[in-house]
């Protein structure tokens, strides 16, 4: 390493930094030891993933706004919000006095055991913000837990009301629902088929909505009224007295790259789950808490309002884990009338996370910025298909208020993807970082679907930082289409 003999300390601390794993396995060469790669302790999470998904991951220090600093002093454009969480930028002081104070205050009391005001004040606004049918708030760590606790809350809802037969979900694919065994058994992803092979009870999968790549060029509107359909189908194929609940994200996250579903889709979907009596869940973990410029993103079509809307990631905006399902008030209450619901996690409802976003959603209000989120969002399509005009290398901009995909294809005219082994969502990862630019994006279901990374930064950016954001990413385009041979 520049000719300098490294200590077993510093040798390992730049062989996991730069993610150099054939370093660290072969052993440290400039000193003769042999160490294996199974013999070092400790290492950052990206040590998990596959070497072939390996990039070069910068060490962050400081957050600000809409950016990270690594410990060499550059500075990043968070795109994509993390996996879309930080939905009010870094660094707010506020939130971390709000942390420190409730830590000094009330740092733990289970909910099986006490109460606490952080529960109570952030229930009740988050109830009011969702409005009538959602009364009841249920708080775990995160997203997984979140749509799990909807499903095993409905499951107890149906036992103690004298159907027990109904242990069948349904949802869509491709979609993303969560990182447990449960979740990613309800997930749509082809990669996970053998994984989950008699491991696991896997949900009935529809096709989604999708609005790019259609079959036979049919148009968005008539697949999504087929996809809709198809729904009717597979509750008749599984038997209605059979199907607990259908579970379905209203703008679609990274497993679909953002999909906005026409309004006729959901108001479908709601009457056919009523008719049979099916509970309808809308996860909102990714696509709410105002990221698509409503506060619910299915507040944009109330008349097809689900049962039970789950939310996590902009709740706390990664200041704290946390994750909110809401209930009904009446469906709560009878439930509790006989057999309640008692499964509960350790963290459920921590002081110190509710206290976290209740700080978060001072910050929404003063700020306004669920109201700025239409004309942002507006603006940041406007210069993503600006960007799409200029590089042949976009196939398609969709989304909806601060929640976007841009989807990356090898001709635009035929809509093809690149072949193996180039992986665009690795590839636009590092020419990204190379640009001051840090995107969520990984190929998912093996890209069957298509390949595409987010656009979806904190809602508290302004006009001036997307126009920086998106020269940036003009600059990580165009030099991944150099490297492709494409320009």
């Amino acid at each position: 390493m520049n000719g300098i003999v490294m200590s077993n300390v510093a040798w390992l601390e730049d062989a996991v930094r730069y993610r150099d794993l054939e370093t660290c396995a072969a052993g440290n060469t400039a000193t003769g030891e042999d160490v294996s790669q199974s013999a070092i302790a400790g290492a950052p999470m990206d040590v998990f993933a596959a070497r072939s998904e390996a990039i070069e991951l910068p060490l962050i220090v400081k957050g600000d706004g809409i950016f990270l600093w690594d410990d060499a002093g550059n500075r990043y454009t968070d795109v994509s919000s993390g996996p879309v969480v930080s939905n009010i930028g870094h660094g707010r002081a506020e939130v971390a006095d709000a942390i420190a104070h409730q830590a000094r205050t009330v740092d733990f009391a289970y909910p099986r055991v006490a109460r606490h005001k952080p529960n109570v004040e952030l229930a009740e606004r988050l109830s009011r913000l969702a409005g009538p049918g959602y009364e009841r708030v249920y708080f775990s760590s995160g997203g997984s837990e979140a749509v799990e606790t909807a499903i095993k809350f409905l499951r107890q809802y149906r036992l103690a009301t004298g159907q027990p037969d109904r242990t069948e979900l349904i949802s869509c694919l491709p979609s993303y629902h969560g990182g447990t065994l449960g979740m990613l058994a309800v997930s749509g992803d082809v990669r996970q088929a053998k994984f989950l092979s008699g491991f696991a009870k896997v949900s009935h999968k529809i096709p989604a909505p999708l609005s790019y790549r259609t079959p036979e060029a049919q148009s968005a509107g008539d697949y999504a009224a087929e996809c809709a359909e198809a729904l009717e189908r597979k509750i008749l194929e599984v038997g209605p007295a059979r199907v607990l609940a259908f579970v379905i994200e209203p703008v679609g996250g990274l497993a679909t790259g953002c999909i906005v579903p026409p309004v006729s889709y959901f108001e479908r979907i709601r009457e056919i789950t009523r008719r049979h009596g099916i509970f309808l869940i809308y996860d909102e973990v990714l696509c709410g808490m105002g990221r698509t410029g409503h506060f619910l993103a299915s507040h944009r079509h109330r008349d097809a309002a689900a049962d039970v809307v789950v939310l996590a990631k902009g709740l706390a905006a990664g200041y704290a884990p946390l994750g909110a399902t809401l209930f009904p008030a009446e469906m709560v209450d009878e439930l509790a009338a006989t057999t309640g619901y008692s499964v509960m996690h350790t963290y459920a409802a921590n002081p110190i996370s509710c206290a976290a976003a209740l700080a978060v959603l001072d910050v929404y209000e003063k700020e306004k910025l669920i109201e700025h989120v239409p004309a942002l969002g507006t603006y940041l399509r406007d210069k993503l298909e600006l960007l799409k005009a200029e590089h042949p290398i976009i196939g398609d901009v969709r989304g909806q208020g601060l929640l976007f995909a841009v989807e990356l294809v090898s001709d635009r005219t035929t809509k093809a993807q690149f072949s193996e082994p180039l992986n665009p969502a690795d590839m636009v990862r590092r020419h990204g970082l190379e640009q001051g630019l840090i995107i969520y994006s990984r190929r998912t279901s093996g890209g069957a679907f298509g390949d595409w990374f987010m656009v979806s930064p904190p809602l508290s950016i302004t006009r001036s930082q997307v126009d920086e954001l998106c020269g940036r990413l003009s600059r990580t385009l165009g030099a991944m289409s150099r490297e492709l041979g494409l320009r």
